[in-house]
């Protein structure tokens, strides 16, 4: 993709009558992961709604709103966050993800001395493609699963008329993004979502099956205030060591997926980010989010594929419009009544819509590949971008502790670093 293809640029800003559609767009390619999260564990999804949003705004403030990146609820954390439910409650997720901010701080630290003249030697694009393209096929599951299956996180209930409206969605996306005209092309994902939406309604009408629930939206208030849990001031100052030794280490794997993102955000916008505004920058605004998220009571938030996804659908890549989405995070979580519209998005319209999402972001790591013309006949470039693909989509994974697991992504990703520095470049065939 050249800068001409690119419709606004990361510090271009959108014009009135279209900000809030694009930002809007954001907040719904986000939404379902960011309020998966807390559900799975326990926690209102209001209060993660409103980290989010705060968490987004204060990454780009530390990287002088340079870098596009959306701060959503981080999948990594559900097991400890999970068994730390049941011990500590709140309070002590709340520290466990103010010690994993904190840890990302003390890297920036290190590599703020370090330099940053070895992230070339570590991350060449044979490197950086195959993980880009891992990051994007290993969440292909949860967008199939949940295009499937009635049950997606049990994968049970198999529903045809699920599959016929995630194909709906994922179709419609495609449809918009290819003939819309106008304002029409650049909101494809939202347009899509909103039409599977409707799909849904009439399908679940037709069958009847309870597929599209308006329960919620009907008891919501319209002002909700979200539950906000502040560790050591709602619990009469509490400390919880076990929750920083469970959750401090697992900071260093989602800092590998980090790794990741900002490659793909290169790719897209034809930056480095590793270099402008520096890697250390990035990293610390991912500690900051995620301190404000513990502060708050919310999950860890990390930078999200999903909004990645939607920047590299619609080739718009403004700093402004994820500020607008962020802002419409914040407004939302105090909105009873938007928070259960927007929870009712039923999961094979989320499902369909991540297809094309996480499609994206695994094409992007093969055009990597391409355009820095990667020869596939050497055997040194075959044998890392292989064991990248088959372990990172394979699912890999490595436990640690019963509640510490190290992900396919991260094995990956260390792995073909590993192997990009150990085999020797003038290997020739034989």
């Amino acid at each position: 993709m050249n800068d001409n293809d690119i419709i606004l640029k990361v510090d271009e800003k959108p014009g009135a009558g279209q900000w809030f559609g694009l930002s809007f767009q954001h907040l719904f390619a986000m939404f379902g992961s960011t309020v998966l999260v807390p559900i799975l564990v326990g926690i209102n999804p209001a209060i993660a709604l409103l980290s989010s949003g705060l968490g987004t705004l204060a990454h780009m403030s530390v990287t002088k709103f340079k870098v596009p990146a959306y701060m959503g609820s981080s999948f990594a954390y559900i097991g400890a966050m999970t068994l730390l439910m049941k011990n500590g409650g709140m309070p002590a997720i709340a520290q466990g993800a103010m010690t994993g901010g904190l840890v990302y701080l003390v890297v920036a630290l290190i590599v703020k001395f370090a330099g940053k003249g070895w992230i070339d030697k570590v991350l060449p694009p044979i490197v950086v493609g195959p993980i880009v393209m891992v990051i994007g096929l290993s969440l292909a599951p949860t967008a199939i699963n949940d295009a499937m299956y009635t049950n997606a996180g049990a994968q049970t209930g198999y529903s045809l008329s699920y599959i016929i409206i995630a194909l709906i969605t994922v179709l419609a996306i495609v449809i918009y993004s290819i003939y819309g005209r106008g304002f029409l092309s650049v909101v494809p994902i939202l347009l899509g979502i909103i039409t599977g939406y409707v799909a849904a309604i009439i399908i679940g009408k037709i069958t009847g099956l309870s597929i599209v629930s308006f329960t919620g939206l009907t008891h919501a208030k319209w002002l909700d205030l979200p539950p906000v849990v502040v560790p050591f001031v709602s619990y009469h100052w509490a400390f919880y060591p076990s929750a920083i030794l469970t959750m401090a280490p697992i900071a260093f794997v989602t800092m590998t997926e980090h790794f990741g993102h900002i490659m793909v955000l290169n790719s897209l916008t034809k930056k480095d980010y590793f270099q402008e505004p520096g890697l250390e920058k990035t990293l610390s605004g991912d500690g900051v989010a995620q301190i404000i998220a513990g502060f708050l009571g919310a999950p860890p938030v990390t930078s999200y594929g999903e909004n990645i996804g939607v920047m590299a659908i619609t080739k718009i890549h403004s700093i402004y419009v994820i500020a607008g989405a962020a802002v419409l995070a914040v407004v939302v979580s105090f909105i009873g009544k938007i928070t259960a519209l927007l929870q009712s998005i039923p999961a094979p319209v989320i499902g369909g819509a991540s297809i094309a999402l996480f499609g994206v972001i695994a094409a992007s790591g093969l055009k990597i590949l391409v355009e820095n013309k990667v020869n596939f006949d050497i055997k040194r470039n075959l044998l890392i971008s292989s064991v990248v693909l088959v372990i990172g989509i394979g699912g890999m994974i490595i436990n640690i502790t019963q509640n510490l697991q190290i992900s396919s992504v991260a094995i990956a990703t260390i792995l073909g670093i590993v192997l990009n520095l150990v085999l020797p470049k003038d290997v020739s065939e034989q």
